[in-house]
């Protein structure tokens, strides 16, 4: 049996196109946007919140939190809704399950999609209009990125030692 070479992955472990993964990232976004909600209305009845600039941070904070449990808890199982839905399943570099340590890494290292964007607003007081330019920008940039990655993997996950593959090659 040859080792395999980091440059070719077994028929069974390869990336779904760009556009099917930027597909059920926007349907993520979308689904996100439901537990955001629900969070927002929970942390905001539980901590008596009449304003919606009263405490931002923690509300921040919370829900960071949720959206870590979130893709830590379907990350470990393999699949959120929106890889349900595009046939899109979550491994580790060997085709197994993720461990959740694995997919709260995955999580963390996830936030590149936008720390950059985020991180140049405040210093140079940005527009909406500015912001979201800069942010759908440097989101376009980061997914193209995968494409100078050999099995065409997006960066945070061969930094997390993840992979997105096609579920409908996978065993269930």
């Amino acid at each position: 049996m040859t080792a395999m070479t980091t440059e070719t992955a077994p028929p069974a472990l390869v990336a779904p196109s760009l556009r099917r993964r930027m597909a059920c990232w926007i349907y993520e976004g979308l689904l996100l946007f439901g537990v955001m909600f629900i969070s927002g209305y929970l942390f905001s009845t539980l901590s008596q919140t009449r304003h919606a600039l009263d405490n931002r941070h923690g509300l921040q904070a919370f829900l960071f939190l949720i959206f870590g449990i979130y893709f830590t808890w379907f990350g470990h199982k393999g699949q959120t809704l929106a890889m349900k839905t595009w046939h899109i399943r979550l491994v580790d570099t060997q085709g197994e399950a993720v461990t959740q340590a694995r997919a709260l890494r995955r999580y963390l290292l996830s936030w590149i999609w936008f720390i950059p964007p985020l991180a140049l607003i405040a210093p140079f007081s940005l527009s909406g209009q500015e912001t979201l330019l800069l942010c759908l920008g440097w989101i376009s940039i980061w997914a193209l990125l995968s494409r100078f990655q050999a099995q065409g993997q997006f960066w945070h996950d061969v930094w997390a030692r993840t992979r997105l593959v096609q579920a409908d090659t996978q065993s269930r």
